[in-house]
């Protein structure tokens, strides 16, 4: 006999419909996303304190190794990308076959793919100055291969193809020789010093990103540089001097958002495959009838908590870095994801606490769109700055507190943006690429 709460996760975990507690975790990532850090930001700022000092420092990204709040948000998107195909294409699947599921994996990827290019840019400015590998790109990349491994894997092969992949992947990074260089600007523009050659050295220490302009003299001094290199180390994860970065310099074409390398590039693709896999579970997690919502929550939870504890403890060989996405990385991230997850499972679908959630609904099924409106409009900053703005930020600042117009301005940014989502939802407009 099942309890009342029991029927009702039962219910609402239906194949046909929509798990609320996904769309509000999806919008909750974007809620930081879009501009909610500076809420953050803004009352650090009126009065800094250790509290506020650690939330302001929580927001932003860990500079290499390490993991700050921050670091979760954009594995956390990836996770739930994987959670949301078990639903998605198993109704293609069951509707149309698997060939209609296959159209559906490889059409939404290479329009995702092309919307990556476009918000990193596009063709505004000429080739090489255009960037190939950005989020939205690792994004399509991930749901393709997941997807397609979905499609023809049973779970128990997809779990081994997930440890293969992170197992995989700290075996390249370890063991696989690289050139004992350091591609950053400031390592290059100390070697050229060291020998003599400060004209070079004058090159990477100007403005500017060398891989975004044709023949660009710094470029070519790195590439001399790096190719006269026959020193050979093995289990380097430095910033600059590891096998991913390398490939991404020597095979990368284009801008490199970290000017000789990018934290989007090839080789570190491959784990956040696995990161969407980890995802996949737990949608299979919560697409199984035979379990009650309680039980998700527990399975949930107690995966995410081993994966962070499993996370950490590999990192103390291979270290835990988002910016090439490390596997120790992938469990950490994956850990807290699963966490959270069954966090709003629980709270959402299990208990039906429901209207607390509501504005992250309407951003959770408009994601895309309010991420790419983010990119055009600046994260909505500078519509707000046109209505509290000017006088009406300088008035907050003296009648309430300094720094409380930034606060009021991030407000309004964050409000604007709730209104756009809901406008939309409001007139069931959804951007589905």
């Amino acid at each position: 006999m099942t309890t009342p709460s029991e029927t009702r996760a039962t219910e609402s975990t239906q194949p046909s419909q929509r798990l609320m507690s996904v769309d509000a975790l999806r919008g909750f990532d974007m809620f930081w996303i879009i501009g909610a850090d500076s809420l953050v930001y803004a009352l650090n700022g009126m009065s800094k304190s250790r509290p506020t000092s650690f939330l302001a420092e929580q927001l932003d990204h860990a500079e290499w190794a390490g993991f700050h709040f921050y670091d979760l948000i954009f594995p956390l998107f990836v996770f739930i990308v994987g959670v949301s195909l078990v639903f998605s294409l198993t109704k293609s699947i069951e509707r149309a076959g698997r060939a209609e599921a296959l159209v559906r994996v490889f059409r939404r990827s290479v329009l995702l793919f092309a919307v990556g290019i476009f918000y990193s840019g596009g063709f505004t400015s000429p080739w090489p100055d255009i960037r190939l590998m950005g989020v939205l790109n690792r994004i399509a990349l991930a749901y393709f291969f997941a997807g397609l491994l979905f499609c023809f894997f049973k779970p128990r092969a997809l779990v081994a193809i997930c440890v293969g992949i992170l197992g995989g992947y700290w075996a390249i990074m370890t063991f696989v020789p690289v050139r004992d260089i350091q591609l950053t600007k400031e390592n290059l523009a100390h070697l050229a010093s060291q020998a003599g050659d400060k004209q070079t050295a004058a090159l990477f220490e100007g403005e500017g990103n060398p891989s975004a302009a044709k023949n660009s003299p710094a470029w070519v001094a790195a590439e001399k540089m790096f190719y006269a290199m026959t020193n050979r180390v093995v289990g380097k994860f430095e910033q600059g001097l590891n096998l991913a970065n390398h490939i991404d310099f020597e095979y990368l074409p284009g801008r490199k958002y970290d000017t000789f390398f990018d934290p989007e590039g090839y080789l570190s693709t491959m784990p956040a495959v696995a990161t969407c896999l980890l995802g996949v579970f737990a949608g299979m997690l919560l697409r199984n009838q035979s379990l009650p919502g309680v039980q998700k929550v527990v399975w949930l939870i107690g995966f995410g908590i081993a994966g962070v504890a499993l996370g950490w403890l590999w990192g103390a060989q291979f270290p835990v870095i988002k910016k090439i996405w490390t596997s120790s990385y992938v469990l950490v991230a994956g850990g807290y994801s699963a966490i959270l997850l069954g966090v709003f499972y629980l709270i959402v679908d299990v208990w039906q606490a429901r209207a607390w959630c509501q504005p992250f609904v309407w951003m959770g099924m408009n994601s895309i769109t309010i991420y790419l409106a983010g990119n055009i409009l600046g994260d909505f900053r500078p519509l707000a700055m046109r209505l509290a703005g000017g006088d009406v930020k300088m008035f907050f600042d003296n009648a309430v507190a300094r720094g409380f117009g930034e606060m009021v301005i991030s407000i309004v940014g964050l409000l604007l943006a709730f209104w756009v989502v809901h406008f939309l939802y409001k007139r069931k407009i959804f951007l589905r690429l």
